[in-house]
């Protein structure tokens, strides 16, 4: 009886801790499926799935390299930039991800010397 009492008390605690369920990427998408992504906020990137954050990070990441018109992509520094980029949004949940992820990658170009020509 006290185990079942103490795992309701815990089950309890971890209902009311105000942790928000994952959900799936598509939720943030309009009546035509679509994402706006200089929409979307760090807690929305933050609340999805994994797999859904891969994706939309790598996605972003395209998106900055091909403005850059660079065609190639770094597999370490993408993973990386998707780990930063989470960490920050995590820590900044009404950023827009578009913003978040410019930071980062000018936080990584600076760190490792890279100048973007103009």
């Amino acid at each position: 009886m006290r185990t079942l009492f103490l795992a309701t008390i815990a089950l309890a605690a971890c209902i009311g801790s105000g942790a928000n369920a994952q959900v799936e990427l598509k939720t943030y998408a309009d009546a035509k499926g679509f994402i706006d992504v200089q929409a979307l906020t760090c807690a929305q990137l933050a609340g999805t799935f994994q797999e859904d954050a891969d994706l939309l990070t790598t996605w972003y990441s395209g998106w900055y390299n091909g403005l850059a018109k660079k065609h190639y992509i770094d597999i370490s520094r993408s993973r990386e930039a998707e780990h930063e980029t989470i960490v920050y949004c995590k820590a900044n949940p009404t950023v827009k991800v578009i913003k978040a992820m410019g930071l980062v990658f000018d936080k990584m170009r600076k760190e490792q010397g890279i100048v973007l020509a103009k």
